[in-house]
């Protein structure tokens, strides 16, 4: 008769570390894709145009105030 509990050795492989923010953001890729109906992809490819966006020089085309200005006394 062979004991249930003796069982023979294996090896078990240990899960990869994963840090918080990037779990967090794990998350948040599979909010975004569930909230506009997209898939994962297509939410990388946001992130990354809104970071290239944030990265990139602003270049302002309509202003709202002029350059320069005087006060009539």
């Amino acid at each position: 008769m062979r004991l249930l509990w003796r069982k023979e050795a294996r090896l078990i492989k240990p899960k990869p570390m994963v840090g918080r923010n990037v779990q967090e953001l794990q998350t948040a890729k599979e909010i975004l894709a569930e909230v506009f109906h997209t898939r994962p992809a297509d939410v990388e490819e946001m992130i990354q145009r809104r970071l290239e966006e944030k990265n990139s020089p602003v270049e302002y085309e309509d202003v709202l105030w002029p350059a320069t200005f005087c006060l009539v006394d």
